[in-house]
């Protein structure tokens, strides 16, 4: 760590309640030391059925990944090197774990830190390396190099043609090296076959060369995307000649911390990109041109015209887990012409397997007037959109 504490994951192994009938479950846990004289073993640890953990210090936190049976992978952080909360609402539960029979055994992941950039204008960012699987088949899971600021989730592609088990990532900036020589390098153990008595193939070790560059094209795309959006404020403020704290826009607001997606004019056929390279939206089967004018997006024309962001329809790896327990969605729509009679929807938010609850529904009417309804909906039993149900009239 930066205070120079040494630290261990470390894989602990519940006892056995005989009398509760309860089998014997693993647990995450970490080992630290000031001096190397004396260790410390952490009080808190990961849920039951947590292990192979990885940890990295993140800003003034430690982060621990862990692979948990039966579910996908579950992130904590501890900010005194003794207690851990589940890190919900950002890393925990984005990736998945097992195959779709669930018999995959669990392995660790190579997860690193690094900093990237120049001239003052750095960016922390963590790396991991994890196996994704075919949605059919029986097809090998490839390793793959994911980044992520803690905001924002980018899949950089495969490290490998093998069928990876347990990971490890290296980073060497080159600074403190004569060479000044820059290498990403990923150490994975080939998986084992059917037979578990086999022993491992072995281990191979690559370098990431293109997968680096990968890494620093998302990263500027990012600053981008960051630099567009807050010019939008900028320009907001100065239209408006805005001043108020509390705004959003407001001259004490950065308005992208925390802003995870960003859809604006940036499509192609049926697909409406996220800027952040994240989710991308689906457009349906109709008429649609990017929107010309002062404001990005895109144009709907047609009986049935629109898109959908499915959020919570990713497969095995949910980049946008937080959705299940809070967050703000912002959207700018733009009506040219009102409907005759009746009234025309405009924007809904459903969640479930289905779609079947339905979160917010926003429409459009014949007499020019427009009506949003928010409705309290429980997706968890521990989390809810909203605390009150409102209704917002525009």
């Amino acid at each position: 760590m930066e205070d120079d504490t040494l630290v261990f994951p470390v894989e602990g192994t519940k006892q056995k309640n005989e009398a509760a009938e309860e089998e014997e479950k693993l647990v995450s846990l970490i080992i630290y030391s000031t001096d190397t004289t004396k260790w410390t073993l952490s009080k808190g640890m990961s849920a039951d059925g947590c292990g192979s953990p990885s940890v990295v210090e993140w800003k003034d936190k430690l982060m621990m990944m862990t692979a948990c049976d039966g579910g996908p992978r579950r992130v904590y952080e501890s900010g005194d090197k003794e207690e851990w909360t589940e890190a919900l609402g950002t890393l925990s539960r984005v990736w998945g774990n097992n195959k779709k029979d669930g018999k995959a055994k669990a392995v660790g992941s190579g997860f690193i830190t690094a900093t990237f950039g120049n001239n003052g204008d750095n960016r922390n960012v963590m790396l991991l390396t994890l196996p994704v699987y075919a949605e059919k088949g029986n097809e090998k899971g490839k390793l793959h190099l994911w980044l992520t600021d803690n905001t924002h989730i980018v899949d950089i592609g495969p490290v490998s043609d093998d069928d990876a088990a347990a990971s490890s990532l290296l980073y060497n900036s080159g600074e403190s090296t004569d060479e000044k020589k820059e290498e990403l390098i990923v150490l994975y153990e080939k998986k084992k076959g059917d037979d578990e008595g086999k022993p491992s193939p072995g281990m191979v070790s690559v370098l990431l060369t293109e997968q680096l560059q990968r890494v620093k094209d998302v990263l500027a795309t990012w600053k981008e995307v960051d630099d567009h959006v807050s010019q939008l404020c900028t320009t907001l403020l100065a239209e408006k000649d805005r001043a108020s704290t509390g705004d959003a826009c407001g001259p004490t607001v950065k308005i992208t911390d925390g802003l995870v997606g960003f859809l604006s004019g940036n499509f192609s056929g049926d697909t409406w990109m996220d800027e952040y390279l994240g989710v991308n939206a689906t457009i349906a089967e109709n008429d649609a041109a990017a929107a010309t004018g002062p404001s990005d997006g895109v144009k709907f024309t047609g009986r049935g015209a629109g898109a959908q962001w499915p959020v919570g329809k990713q497969g095995e790896n949910q980049l946008y887990h937080f959705s299940n327990y809070k967050f703000t969605l912002v959207a700018t729509v733009s009506i040219d012409g009102e409907p005759k009679s009746g009234s025309v929807p405009l924007m809904g938010m459903r969640v479930g397997s289905n779609g079947e609850k339905n979160l917010l529904s926003c429409r459009t009417t014949a007499e020019g007037s427009g009506r949003c309804c928010a409705v309290m909906e429980t997706l968890r039993s521990s989390a809810a959109f909203w605390g009150q149900r409102h209704l917002n009239t525009w």
